[in-house]
């Protein structure tokens, strides 16, 4: 049963940071290019950030947060992450984990289509 489980989410001021993890089990964690995405309460889904598989060699990002938002992989641990800096409160959401197709190339338009597993989300609050 493959498993992805997010964690790291809260509440947050405004300047300040949080680092979100996805501990995966019950894939081939190395195979898959992997996602954050966001929902703002009363807005679409968006993609967030996506890192390739196995050796991260390709990472992009949203533009509302570049140069504020890393992500990162931990092949040998099965884990995501994603570092928050400088939050702002448009950056208030659910957060979602996510595992694309391992044939399908990372992106952040039409990531959506690309994504075979799913997590369940952690909020993010930040507060003026």
């Amino acid at each position: 049963q493959v498993q992805l489980v997010e964690s790291g989410g809260g509440p947050v001021q405004a300047g300040g940071s949080l680092t979100l993890s996805c501990v995966t089990s019950g894939l081939l964690f190395y195979d898959h290019p992997m996602g954050w995405l966001r929902q703002a309460p009363g807005k679409e889904r968006e993609g967030v950030s996506c890192i390739s598989a196995t050796r991260s060699e390709t990472i992009y990002y949203a533009e509302a947060v570049k140069g504020r938002f890393t992500v990162t992989r931990d092949n040998a641990k099965n884990t995501l992450y994603l570092y928050m800096a400088n939050l702002k409160p448009e950056d208030t959401g659910m957060y979602y984990c996510a595992a694309l197709n391992p044939v399908r190339l990372c992106s952040i338009p039409a990531m959506e289509e690309k994504i075979v597993y799913w997590g369940q989300g952690t909020q993010v609050t930040v507060s003026s």
